[in-house]
């Protein structure tokens, strides 16, 4: 839900931003413009939201973004030092410190319920205006039914001309329909030209002539195309009143654009006698339901004057004032090609892992997982095979939680922050909510503890950029560190679904990364929980508790069994606030014995 409405909220700010500066532009800049500039102006509007389909997740655009995140409140999350949990010894072992479950509250300024209220409001607003095209459409569709081919040759002559005047060459199907007063175009794949039934009678074929010039502007601008474009934008951001102010100029502009365009084809004489059949057309309404999807030649009695006005000042435009527009354009396109990514970039669909691999066995192990939402993901090297119960939530990208400490202690070994020799902290002697935190600690006690104040200690010093770094080179999940430095990993902004954190912890013991041997022996020493005669087990829990309620509970590690090592993650989730690490562990070591892995 987060992700939507952070998209929806990043996407409204960019496109109000976009259209502020088109107008500001079209203000300062009126006189340096060609009438078709002003409204060709409007088409980078699109920019954003076609950007929303490239895969800009793949493109580094710096660490400038971040900032942005932090500014909106999805991430303004709390941490306050006094709550704690009581967590429960899933089991005892060598080291059974690292199957407690050592965590914070995160508390959430923003009630889920406002979350859904919102989005609520919003899907109402689409569905209507998507209720209102589909109603635009039967009454086009009725349109076309009620309407008759035209059969008088003089007008069938006419529009052939006209045609090759404007240069247009596909075939433009003529209509006459009573149910309509003023003439109007619609169809992209194949054109119409409706025309009232009257038609012949009320208007000259000079007039007429000027009528299909219109019109045919129209197609040949793609304008209808365009049409279909704004009632897009109309649906998506019904909520915007700067996107309904910028649909009417747009309509407004293109309708300026398609008179110059008629106007370049006359001579002189020719603009009294096309102004005079424009005013003809200010009395003539028609649908309003048909008027968002077909333009035509009319319009209300401001427009028609704004026309008359632009038609009575007309001139050609010079060679001067055509490179200005065009200058002006790429001046404009490069800040909008700037900018466009933000809204994919900031509210990027990342919080899921599209996993393509074939070498997939899918089990049902959901006996295991009883009153929790959950998924058990195990990876074994040697036949290069996953065991998956629960793919969809395995590919599912959620906060690591503690989990995240495991690479938060090689980062500040490869930064030369700790050193495998030297790596005890000093408790600063604050109360924590844990008496096991409020000590002296060194790498090993700290990830066994799952010690906040160390790993914060050690990020600072590391620093956000030389982090987000090594959180691109090891292909973190979301690899998103915006949220606040001491809780990114804390139901916050980065995010890491159970099949990564398999792929991530072979790849650790593999030191597929080519860092330090003897950094990589460190961590995994830490992780270290328990020695029994079929192997060893190395893993670290995680629980992500918001507004005291646990979450979302992690165990990931592996086994090593003679030379074979199986590497699994394992996570659950219960909204009634019971989903631990140390349940996630209990869960998972029963599996693993009914496998006989250990």
């Amino acid at each position: 839900m987060d992700t939507m409405l952070l998209r929806i909220l990043v996407s409204t700010i960019v496109v109000s931003f976009l259209i502020f500066l088109i107008l500001l532009i079209k203000r300062l800049l009126n006189n340096h413009m060609t009438v078709k500039a002003h409204y060709h102006i409007w088409y980078f509007l699109g920019i954003p939201l076609l950007a929303s389909f490239l895969p800009w997740n793949y493109v580094r655009l710096g660490e400038g973004t971040y900032y942005f995140k932090r500014f909106l409140f999805f991430h303004k999350d709390t941490v306050p030092k006094s709550e704690r949990i009581n967590g429960a010894v899933a089991s005892q072992g060598s080291n059974s410190d690292l199957l407690h479950d050592f965590t914070v509250s995160v508390n959430k300024s923003t009630p889920d319920f406002i979350y859904h209220t919102f989005f609520t409001v919003w899907i109402i607003g689409v569905v209507l205006l998507v209720g209102a095209a589909v109603y635009s459409s039967i009454q086009i569709h009725q349109l076309k039914k009620s309407a008759a081919a035209v059969h008088n040759q003089k007008l069938n002559e006419l529009i052939e001309t006209c045609k090759v005047m404007v240069g247009v060459k596909r075939n433009i199907r003529l209509r006459e329909t009573s149910l309509i007063t003023s003439p109007i175009t619609f169809g992209i794949f194949q054109p119409y030209i409706f025309i009232p039934s009257n038609t012949l009678e009320a208007f000259s074929l000079t007039e007429l002539k000027y009528v299909f010039l219109h019109e045919l502007h129209h197609h040949k601008s793609k304008d209808l195309f365009v049409n279909y474009v704004m009632w897009i934008f109309r649906i998506i951001y019904w909520f915007n009143p700067f996107v309904w102010y910028a649909l009417k100029r747009i309509r407004m502009d293109r309708e300026l654009a398609c008179d110059a365009s008629v106007l370049n084809l006359l001579d002189e004489s020719g603009y009294i006698e096309y102004g005079h059949t424009i005013i003809r057309f200010a009395d003539k309404k028609y649908d309003r339901a048909i008027e968002q999807f077909a333009p035509g030649i009319g319009g209300t009695k401001k427009q028609i004057k704004q026309r008359i006005q632009c038609i009575a000042s007309f001139s050609s435009d010079s060679r001067l004032l055509k490179w200005k527009s065009k200058v002006i354009c790429a001046v404009l396109g490069m800040v909008v090609l700037l900018i466009a990514p933000i809204t994919t970039v900031i509210a990027s669909p990342d919080d899921v892992y599209q996993f393509s691999g074939k070498n997939v066995v899918n089990e049902d192990l959901s006996s295991y997982f009883e009153g929790y939402k959950g998924s058990f993901v195990l990876y074994d090297p040697s036949k290069n095979q996953y065991q998956i119960y629960n793919r969809e939530m395995s590919e599912q990208r959620i906060s690591p939680d503690s989990t995240y400490k495991i690479y938060s202690a090689l980062f500040a070994l490869e930064s030369n922050v700790i050193s495998t020799n030297s790596n005890n902290q000093i408790w600063d002697g604050n109360n924590y909510p844990f008496p096991e935190w409020n000590q002296n600690q060194n790498l090993a006690s700290a990830l066994s503890r799952s010690v906040n104040w160390y790993f914060q200690n050690t990020d600072r010093e590391v620093g956000r950029k030389e982090l987000q770094d090594y959180f691109h080179k090891i292909k973190y999940g979301n690899e998103d560190l915006s949220g606040n430095l001491d809780h990114y990993w804390m139901e916050s902004s980065l995010k890491i679904s159970p099949i990564e954190q398999v792929q991530l912890l072979y790849q650790l013991e593999e030191n597929q990364w080519g860092f330090k041997a003897e950094n990589i022996k460190a961590v995994k020493r830490a992780l270290l929980i328990d020695v029994q005669k079929n192997g060893r087990l190395y893993g670290k829990t995680g629980t992500g508790m918001i507004n005291g309620k646990n979450v979302n509970g992690w165990f990931i590690g592996f086994v090593e069994k003679g030379e074979d090592c199986y590497y699994f993650a394992i996570n659950i989730q219960n909204k009634d606030g019971h989903a631990q690490g140390s349940k996630a562990a209990e869960i998972a070591k029963l599996i693993l014995h009914h496998k006989k892995i250990y």
